[in-house]
């Protein structure tokens, strides 16, 4: 069974509601505890605790596509800040918009064929619109979701980024302050998708595209844009490339077809890095067997000082191997947890 959560509006006890909140609180209470309008959350207001103006998703949306177009295109720290701070806002206001009925309708109207009078007539009636009211809602700009991933996919790798490169001596050389910019992970995994979402798109768009490379271009697209599954993009697209996706009947199949095959890369893959890393073996596959089961790597306890080669703790090299081995390990586990099977 399906629940959808909305907010309501009860217009004629707002004032009756405003006052029983006062009472028992101060008179900015009411402007926390009660919601904005759609209107407002798309046009703007001004918060009446703080007396800052907060910008609108339609303001939001208007300069996130004059500044960055292309937002793969970005390439200097500045803009990387100023995109991060922008995408951060647009995500903040569309989750808000999310519980209006008005912004589903905005969101669906996307997918409506506009040359179809039937399935704008379909469309008008399903949500009760005027034919004013669709002119209205047809001339509010919303990014189509193509682009929404593209932004995501730059927003994960600025995030990416910034936490792998903005230490050490290249944060040294950076005149560029981020304290003033958070990064909504949270929000971003509120609207995650699973890997079999992911799997089941593949046998979809098979269907449709006309090569393995366009088929590849655009589950790229879909797994960047994703924080959990980024770290399988090579897996997934390797998958594609060598398999035979024509004979496959169903999306049933495709995800079986996909785990058998990431559990033999995953067997090839671990002996690889033992043997790269020489690494203790029997230690090693217990600490990623553990690390995978749990969907993460710890650097804490003895287990990941057991599975390094024999080495003295205080030779000068010890801790540089004990992080590198454990940045691949780290790696290995974010690219195959979810897939099962034995190391």
């Amino acid at each position: 069974m399906n629940f959808t959560r909305n907010i309501v509006t009860f217009r004629d006890l707002e004032q009756a509601t405003i006052d029983a909140i006062t009472l028992f609180g101060d008179k900015n209470t009411k402007n926390v505890v009660l919601e904005k309008s759609y209107d407002e959350y798309m046009e703007g207001f001004t918060d009446a605790t703080t007396g800052e103006a907060r910008r609108g998703f339609k303001d939001v949306v208007q300069e996130l596509e004059a500044r960055f177009p292309d937002p793969a295109a970005i390439e200097k720290e500045s803009d990387k800040k100023a995109f991060a701070k922008l995408f951060g806002e647009y995500l903040r206001v569309e989750n808000i918009l999310q519980n209006y009925d008005e912004f589903a309708s905005l969101k669906e109207l996307q997918t409506v064929d506009l040359t179809d009078a039937s399935a704008v007539e379909a469309f008008k009636a399903k949500h009760y619109l005027s034919d004013e009211a669709l002119t209205e809602l047809k001339g509010i700009t919303i990014p189509p979701e193509r682009k929404v991933q593209d932004y995501r996919s730059t927003y994960n790798d600025v995030r990416d980024w910034l936490r792998r490169e903005k230490t050490g001596a290249e944060k040294e050389k950076s005149t560029i302050d981020w304290d003033d910019v958070v990064f909504e992970v949270d929000l971003l995994k509120s609207q995650e998708i699973n890997l079999d979402y992911i799997l089941e798109l593949i046998f979809e768009h098979n269907k449709k595209v006309k090569s393995k490379s366009e088929l590849v271009e655009e589950m790229r697209r879909v797994i960047r844009a994703s924080i959990g599954q980024r770290a399988k993009e090579n897996l997934v697209v390797d998958f594609i490339n060598q398999t035979d996706l024509g004979q496959i009947d169903d999306a049933a199949s495709v995800m079986e077809a996909f785990y058998s095959f990431a559990r033999e890369v995953q067997q090839r893959e671990v002996q690889e890095l033992i043997i790269t890393e020489n690494l203790n073996a029997e230690a090693a596959k217990r600490y990623i067997a553990t690390s995978i089961k749990r969907e993460f790597a710890s650097e804490n306890g003895t287990e990941l000082n057991a599975v390094l080669p024999k080495m003295s703790p205080l030779n000068p090299q010890f801790k540089t191997k004990k992080q590198s081995v454990f940045q691949k390990i780290a790696a290995f586990v974010e690219k195959f947890k979810g897939v099962g099977g034995q190391v």
